[in-house]
C-alpha cells in the first residue's frame, strides 16, 4: 500500500510456529508474541519482560584490559594527587559523560579541570590550540571522552609534553590508532565489539565503578544512572540487551532527589509526572544541548556536575530560555526548506545546504528531514570560509563510517561520528566531490536499503485500541531506537473534530464505522502532506499509527499517534 506521503507499507511477514512457540513458553498473548520475534529478543530480554525486577545490570568490563589499563593510570596520578583534566563533547553525551568523572573527583577531592570545546569557535572534540591551552595548565593526564578517537596529531603533542592520555569513546576509529596511553573505544575490535551500541557516558560509568573500587571511595556511582541513560537516549543508541536493562533499572528506580539538576529542570517546567524515555528525548536532553547551540558549550556540563542549588536553577533557567529561542530559529528554518525540490531530486541520500542557517541548528534539521524522508540526511552551513555539517542516517547505513571514509580520503577537513550520526567539515569548493562519493558509496553498500519500503506491526481493529491492549505492549517498554513503538494499521476511519496546536501539531478524533471513537495526535505535522489530508479529507481513511498515553492535568488518557494515512 502506498501511503500519501509516498512510503510503501507493508506488514510484517513472521513464522506463525513461532510466534505460537512464544505465546505458549512465555505465558504472552499473540500481539505480544508477534512484537518479541520481530524485534529478535534475546532469552534475557524475553526474560525481563514479565521479570523487570530480576534485572541485573553487570560491569560486563571487569576483567577488559584496556579498561584495567585505564583504571592503572590514573590510580597512580590520583595517588600522586596530580592535576587530571577532562575534554569532553558540546552534545549531551560528551556532557554526561564529563559530568558524571566531575562528580567522582569532586566526591574524592581529586584536583582536575574540564574543557567542552565551543561549538562554533572550536568544532567537534580536542584540537591543537586546545591541546596548548591545556598544557598551560600543567596536568599529568588528559582523559578524552566522547571524542579522540582520531586525534593522532592532538596525541603527539601531549605525549611531547609527557601529559599522559587516555580516550574514552565510541565514534569510528581506524587504524593507525592514536598514540594515546590507553583507548577504550569498542569499534577498535579489542574483544569487545559487541558491546558498540553503547554510548560514551554509557562506558565511563562501568570506568568509574571499576576505579572507585580499585581506590575504595564512598561514592554512589547508581545514583547517576540517569546520565548514562540520558546519553543513551539523545545519541539515538539502541535500546537493547544492556542499554534496555540500563533503562528499565533507571527508569524503575530512578530518584529526583539524588540528581537535583534533573529535578529543578522537571520544576520549572511544571511537570510533575514520573519521568520517562520521551522526557529524556524530547523534553530534558533539547535543553541541555541548546547551550551549545546558541550559547556557550560548557553550560550542560556546568549544570549537571554542580553540587551549588542556586548555580544549578540559574543554568537551568538560562537553558530552559535558550530552547524556547532555538524552537523559533527551528521553524523559521523549516518553513523555508524547499521540500519540493528536494522531492524532485529524489536522491538516496539528502544534501541541504543553506549559508544562513545557525550553527548549532544544522543537526536539528538534519534529523527533521531525516525522519520526514526516511533518508540519511546532511545538513550544512557556512562557517569562517568553510562548511559545517551535521549527519543524521538510517537503520542499514552507518553514516559515520562513509564519513571516516571520506577523510581517509581527503574530501573533507575532519569529521566523525558513529551509526546514526556524524559531523565534518568541508572545503565549500570540494562539496560536489563530497557529494559524488556518499552517493556513489550508498549505492555500493546499501542493496538492501529501500527508502520507502515500511512496515507495521499488525493490523487491527479501530475498538482494539483500547487499555488492555496498550497494557500488553508496554510490556515491551521503553520504546525508542531499536525498539521502536508498535505500529497498527487501522481500516475505514472518518477523521473529526480537527485542532492545530502550536501552528505544527494536529489533534484530532478517528471514528470507526461502528461508532468507536480514538484521540489522535499528529506531531509537526502541520506542513506534510499527511496534515493537509487530516485537515481537509472528508471520506474514510486508514490510518499507521502507535499507541501512547498522554498526561494532561494530571489525567491519561490514551491517544494514537499518527504516522501515516492511506487512502
Amino acid at each position: 500500500m502506498i501511503s500519501i506521503s509516498n512510503k510503501k507499507w507493508s506488514e510484517k511477514i513472521l513464522d506463525n510456529k513461532k510466534i505460537d512457540k512464544c505465546s505458549q513458553d512465555n505465558d504472552f498473548s499473540q500481539i505480544l508474541s508477534k512484537l518479541v520475534i520481530s524485534r529478535k529478543f534475546n532469552d534475557e530480554e524475553i526474560h525481563s519482560i514479565n521479570n523487570p525486577d530480576s534485572i541485573v545490570f553487570p560491569n560486563v568490563f571487569k576483567s577488559n584490559q584496556d579498561f584495567l589499563n585505564a583504571v592503572k593510570l590514573v590510580f597512580e596520578v590520583i595517588n600522586k594527587k596530580k592535576k587530571i583534566c577532562i575534554l569532553g563533547d558540546y552534545d549531551v553525551d560528551g556532557s554526561c559523560a564529563t559530568a558524571l568523572i566531575v562528580k567522582f573527583f569532586k566526591s574524592i577531592n581529586q584536583p582536575h579541570f574540564y574543557l567542552i570545546p565551543d561549538r562554533i569557535k572550536d568544532g567537534y572534540g580536542i584540537n591543537i590550540n586546545l591541546v596548548k591551552k591545556i598544557i598551560k595548565e600543567q596536568p599529568k593526564l588528559i582523559i578524552l571522552v566522547d571524542n579522540g578517537s582520531n586525534a593522532s596529531e592532538e596525541i603527539n603533542l601531549l605525549n611531547r609534553n609527557k601529559i599522559y592520555s587516555i580516550i574514552i569513546d565510541h565514534h569510528q576509529i581506524s587504524e593507525p590508532f592514536p598514540n594515546a596511553n590507553v583507548i577504550i573505544n569498542p569499534k577498535k575490535d579489542n574483544g569487545y565489539i559487541k558491546y558498540d551500541y553503547m554510548c560514551a557516558t554509557l562506558l565511563i560509568f562501568f570506568f568509574i565503578d571499576l576505579l572507585k573500587e580499585k581506590i575504595r571511595a564512598n561514592f554512589n556511582l547508581k545514583d547517576y544512572l540517569i546520565y548514562p541513560l540520558l546519553a543513551t537516549i539523545c545519541d539515538v543508541m539502541p535500546l537493547r540487551n544492556i542499554n534496555r536493562f540500563l533503562a528499565i533499572t533507571t527508569l524503575n528506580k530512578f530518584d529526583f532527589q539524588k540528581v537535583k539538576a534533573i529535578k529543578i529542570i522537571f520544576d520549572l517546567l511544571k511537570n510533575n509526572k514520573k519521568i520517562d524515555i520521551q522526557d529524556l528525548g524530547f523534553l530534558i536532553g533539547p535543553i541541555l544541548n541548546s547551550g551549545g547551540r546558541l550559547d556557550r558549550s560548557e553550560l550542560a556540563t556546568k549544570l549537571l556536575s554542580s553540587n551549588d542549588i542556586e548555580e544549578i536553577e540559574l543554568i537551568a533557567k538560562k537553558l530552559i530560555n535558550l530552547n524556547n529561542k532555538r524552537k523559533v530559529f527551528e521553524d523559521r528554518e523549516l518553513s523555508i526548506i524547499d521540500y519540493a525540490k528536494i522531492e524532485k531530486e529524489n536522491k538516496n541520500i539528502i544534501i541541504y545546504y543553506n549559508s544562513s542557517i545557525k550553527e548549532g541548528l544544522i543537526g536539528i534539521l538534519a534529523a527533521r528531514l531525516k525522519d520526514l524522508y526516511n533518508k540519511p540526511t546532511i545538513v550544512l552551513t557556512n562557517s569562517n570560509n568553510i562548511l559545517k555539517a551535521s549527519a543524521r542516517s538510517i537503520f542499514g547505513f552507518d553514516i559515520g563510517l562513509s564519513i571516516k571514509i571520506a577523510l581517509d580520503n581527503d574530501l573533507i577537513i575532519k569529521g566523525g561520528g558513529h551509526k546514526m550520526a556524524a559531523g565534518f567539515v568541508i572545503k565549500k569548493k570540494k562539496l560536489k566531490s563530497f557529494e559524488d562519493f556518499i552517493n556513489k558509496y550508498y549505492k555500493n553498500v546499501s542493496d538492501k536499503i529501500n527508502s520507502k519500503d515500511f512496515y507495521y506491526d499488525a493490523k487491527i481493529s479501530g475498538s482494539a485500541l483500547n487499555k488492555s491492549l496498550f497494557e500488553d505492549i508496554k510490556k515491551l517498554k521503553p520504546f525508542g531506537s531499536g525498539n521502536p513503538n508498535p505500529l497498527f494499521l487501522i481500516e475505514n476511519l472518518k477523521i473529526k473534530k480537527v485542532k492545530v496546536l502550536k501552528n505544527k501539531h494536529i489533534s484530532n478524533i478517528f471514528v470507526t464505522r461502528n461508532g468507536f471513537f480514538i484521540k489522535g495526535i499528529s506531531f509537526n505535522i502541520i506542513r506534510e502532506s499527511i496534515g493537509k489530508y487530516l485537515l481537509n479529507y472528508q471520506k474514510e481513511i486508514n490510518v499507521i499509527g502507535y499507541l501512547s498515553e498522554n498526561f494532561w492535568n494530571n489525567k491519561k488518557t490514551l491517544q494514537l499517534v499518527v504516522r501515516d494515512l492511506i487512502i
